[in-house]
């Protein structure tokens, strides 16, 4: 019955299940304005959860001239329609802070937050003071989700960053048996969420990444530290959760994913 009532709430966040083509897709309305405006102009106060992205250099990325930095890609629309969406589902039972943070691994306040995230992890250039301070958050009980990374060259570049952090554990493919994917919802399929660039090619894969895969790194005594959503993109969906051109079903799934990351994070 919960995971039903779920179901309902994250449906009244998605559009209409009848999508129109994504023509133009890239001159259509970010998420939703009066969403914003009123998450981002409310009282600010803290709580059980926020929403934490971390901020990193990226001295290469051509995202520093359209967005002004890698760590800013999708920012602050899909932060503000993912927190948005566990205020939905969760009600009164989560008490959550009234805006998502932004803040840098070496930042001490990065223990106050369970879990963190990572965008665009094939553009991310970490010093050694940063992948000191990410490994001893995550040997301390943090989590970390890398996400929006897609072909092998990405690939390679976000498996070295991670390699600074933690020389000694390999990445690898989680079975879908793992716990992560039952902590809320039962996810039994490897779902490849698609980008808006992608969508408007008409396909669901960039930069050569056709197949999607969910990844991580465990510790010794296989705890899962690292989250990481490899040839997806479910920061933008969502991004664009309240736009109708985005499909439906891959926002649900992008939500879900999210969801089941937040709730092992903080629970394990």
């Amino acid at each position: 019955m919960a995971v039903l009532l779920t179901l309902i709430i994250l449906s009244t966040l998605l559009p209409s299940l009848g999508q129109q083509q994504l023509s133009g897709f890239e001159g259509g309305a970010v998420g939703s304005p009066s969403l914003l405006n009123r998450m981002q102009n409310a009282q600010q106060h803290g709580g059980e959860y926020a929403f934490a992205r971390i901020v990193y250099d990226s001295p290469h990325s051509p995202y520093n001239a359209w967005f002004g930095g890698a760590w800013r890609v999708d920012y602050p629309e899909a932060d503000f329609n993912f927190m948005e969406g566990i205020h939905l589902w969760a009600g009164t039972n989560l008490h959550l802070a009234s805006k998502p943070v932004q803040i840098r691994p070496t930042d001490q306040r990065l223990f106050d937050y369970p879990f963190v995230y990572i965008v665009e992890p094939g553009h991310m250039e970490l010093s050694d003071a940063d992948a000191a301070a990410l490994r001893e958050y995550l040997l301390r009980g943090g989590f970390l989700m890398l996400d929006d990374f897609h072909g092998e060259i990405e690939w390679a570049h976000a498996r070295d960053q991670v390699k600074k952090i933690f020389p000694e554990y390999e990445i690898k493919d989680l079975p879908l048996s793992h716990p992560i994917f039952h902590s809320h919802f039962d996810l039994d399929q490897v779902i490849q969420v698609p980008g808006v660039a992608a969508l408007i090619q008409g396909v669901t894969y960039e930069k050569g990444g056709v197949t999607p895969h969910y990844r991580g790194v465990e510790d010794k005594n296989g705890q899962l530290m690292i989250f990481m959503t490899f040839n997806c993109d479910l920061g933008d969906a969502w991004e664009w959760i309240n736009d109708p051109r985005y499909p439906a079903q891959y926002g649900l799934v992008a939500y879900k994913i999210g969801m089941n990351v937040v709730i092992y994070a903080m629970s394990h």
